[in-house]
């Protein structure tokens, strides 16, 4: 498809028409669509409503390789999950002791954020629920492919991958790692996300937090946010 064939007014828009593609999953027993912050998150609280499912997020803080924190070295997630790259660690010769080191920073900037969107409210388990989980866009595969492999750690009963715009090659890459996988729009010629949007700028945390919150009350689960 070329660049031109969609253009999103916003990320709540792209939620919106992501919601009448997932419908099928509307009945599905313990559902829980899982948000990818900070883009993710207004996507996902749409197809949320929509199937009147619990909203929580996912967060994912990537562990960068000390000096040359653009390579990832792994991830580690909520839910207490890790994901490493061994062929990055093994080539680097990294030592288990500073791949420890960065993955408890990272875990520590996590909670600090887990707290700042979701304060002290407990958390839902995925193990054995349909999760359906949500970003703004595919542009980088990183992210979103150490988030599924962390996310399969924690056992759920399925994974089904929902974002609106995609790479074609990174989407094709991905999709082999979950259930299933939707979108709006794939592309070979695959720009930056902004350029698939016409407000691409990025929620703020009082954003995030407003519409956890109101989904929760919709799923009359106001007690409980991020996964465990």
């Amino acid at each position: 498809m070329s660049q031109s064939s969609i253009r999103l007014r916003d990320r709540r828009e792209a939620g919106r028409l992501l919601a009448s593609k997932v419908h099928e999953y509307g009945d599905t027993e313990n559902l829980m669509v899982l948000a990818m912050p900070r883009g993710g998150v207004p996507v996902a609280y749409e197809i949320a409503t929509a199937l009147e499912a619990p909203l929580d997020l996912f967060l994912v803080r990537m562990l960068g390789v000390p000096g040359y924190d653009e390579v990832a070295m792994g991830a580690v997630t909520t839910g207490g999950a890790t994901v490493l790259n061994s062929d990055v660690i093994n080539y680097l010769k990294i030592p288990t002791s500073t791949v420890d080191l960065v993955a408890e920073r990272e875990r520590m900037e996590m909670e600090k954020r887990r707290i700042g969107y979701c304060g002290g409210r407990a958390s839902l388990k995925v193990e054995g629920r349909t999760i359906i989980l949500v970003d703004d866009g595919l542009t980088t595969v990183s992210t979103v492919r150490y988030a599924v492999q962390a996310l399969k750690q924690l056992g759920p009963a399925r994974i089904v991958l929902a974002v609106p715009i995609a790479s074609q090659s990174l989407w094709d890459t991905v999709c082999k790692d979950v259930d299933h996988c939707i979108s709006l729009q794939t592309s070979d010629q695959f720009g930056a996300g902004a350029a698939w949007y016409q407000d691409f700028i990025q929620p703020p945390d009082s954003e995030i937090r407003d519409l956890i919150d109101r989904a929760s009350v919709r799923a009359g689960r106001l007690e409980r946010c991020n996964v465990q």
